[in-house]
């Protein structure tokens, strides 16, 4: 749960009206397939690099170095997102203070968190998403109460019929559900670096698998229960005219502080994404390092346990996002998040591919021993896959994320380039 639902969600409504609901389930159930696709592959064999070590044993070593530096460069560009929000949103609270301090306190702040033990990252994480969590659950239920008992409407209950009487469920026809659904599916993407705990979980089989299926109710509450809320109490049209919807629904609710309330949860939010960032980052580079795709150092361990040096390799490269705040800070949020989208749906993609892959290598009896399957196989993975293509193919017909084009491909291109430069196609590195 980060930015995107908080803010990105009213950009969404306005496109697609209260269909953005279907949006969000239809691109919650794909997300699930991806997950349960991961899931099989990671409970299995859980190890570092999870879906990159994947995807350089059951499709080519090349495969495997892509999608590893291609997720390591996703969660940096997150990384730089997140930062350049948490200095625009701080700015409205201390407006003489330059956006970049922010930014660079930021990243100083959740790069020392996750060179301590895991067990701190986690402990922060906890608070973090208790934050987001308390936010959510709180204005539903206030909501339910206003739309079914008139809670602050006077006993007067509000009704679910916002829903269709502003021009239907889909005001804007076809076009407009379908533009919203890139939007809506970038919400979700990020949720995959569950399969980069697996090789430091506890007990993989149980706890990988708890985690995935919980998703489902998890986007039922938190998404489409937000969304459903907010799109019953005001008509759409009406939806982040001034700003984050959850703020219009707070302040409905008499709450007012509502502002800076939702302020202090997408900064936590923010804070959270990076620090989550950060940790996948280091992850990804310990498993490339293992594998001959890194350098050997990046997989040197602490006495804790954590990659120390690769989680140093990616808190540097996030500071550049400090340079973007300081040279353009009003332009750096856009630029920055019109690169990560494309990206991350690659990967989307390749897991898939990879755990088709994965299933050609094993037997009859070996897929049949599995403790953690796909969902739907196969016809759910080839569908989630043309979903997602549909998507990406969505984003180069829309001129607002026509950019992700011309940032990831020439990313993937020179990450190429270096593999074979490097030499390093020479060495075959499936287990």
């Amino acid at each position: 749960i980060g930015v995107g639902l908080f803010l990105g969600s009213a950009t969404a409504i306005q496109l697609a009206g209260p269909s953005i609901i279907l949006g969000y389930v239809l691109a919650g159930l794909v997300a699930f397939i991806v997950l349960r696709a991961l899931g099989e592959m990671a409970v299995h064999e859980p190890v570092a690099g999870s879906f990159a070590h994947y995807a350089g044993k059951y499709m080519s070593p090349l495969a495997g170095y892509l999608v590893g530096w291609g997720y390591w460069t996703y969660w940096v560009v997150v990384g730089l997102a997140e930062v350049t929000a948490v200095g625009m949103y701080m700015s409205l609270w201390f407006p003489d203070v330059p956006q970049w301090i922010w930014a660079l306190a930021s990243i100083v702040c959740m790069g020392g968190i996750n060179f301590v033990a895991v067990k701190v990252f986690g402990e922060f994480e906890f608070w973090f998403s208790l934050i987001k969590v308390v936010a959510i659950v709180t204005m539903i239920g206030m909501g339910l109460g206003m739309i079914f008992f008139g809670m602050g409407n006077g006993g007067e209950p509000i009704g679910v019929a916002n829903l269709w009487q502003h021009g239907g469920i889909f005001p804007n026809g076809a076009e407009g559900f379908l533009l919203s659904l890139q939007m809506v599916l970038f919400a979700y993407v990020g949720i995959e670096m569950i399969g980069l705990s697996a090789g430091e979980a506890e007990n993989p089989s149980k706890t990988i698998p708890m985690a995935i299926d919980s998703l489902a109710w998890r986007i039922l509450i938190f998404y489409v229960g937000a969304l459903f809320v907010i799109l019953s109490i005001f008509p759409w049209h009406e939806v982040g005219s001034t700003g984050s919807p959850f703020v219009s629904m707070f302040e409905s609710m008499g709450l007012r502080e509502a502002a800076g309330v939702i302020n202090f949860v997408v900064i936590t939010a923010a804070l959270s994404s990076c620090n989550a960032g950060i940790f996948s980052g280091g992850r990804l580079l310990l498993g490339l390092s293992r594998v001959g795709n890194a350098p050997k150092a990046l997989g040197d361990l602490s006495s804790e346990g954590v990659p120390y040096k690769a989680i140093i390799f990616t808190v540097i490269f996030p500071t550049l996002g400090v340079a973007l705040n300081y040279f353009v800070p009003e332009k750096a949020f856009q630029w920055i998040t019109a690169a990560v989208t494309l990206i991350g749906l690659l990967v989307w993609i390749a897991i898939l591919v990879t755990q088709i892959c994965f299933r050609k290598h094993l037997s009859k009896k070996q897929i049949g021993d599995l403790s953690y399957k796909a969902v739907g196989w196969p016809y759910a993975s080839w569908f989630a896959i043309g979903f997602v293509f549909f998507v990406i193919g969505l984003m180069w017909y829309s001129d607002l994320t026509r950019m992700g084009f011309y940032v990831g491909p020439p990313i993937l291109i020179l990450l190429t380039v270096f593999y074979f430069a490097f030499g390093l196609h020479k060495k075959d590195r499936r287990a």
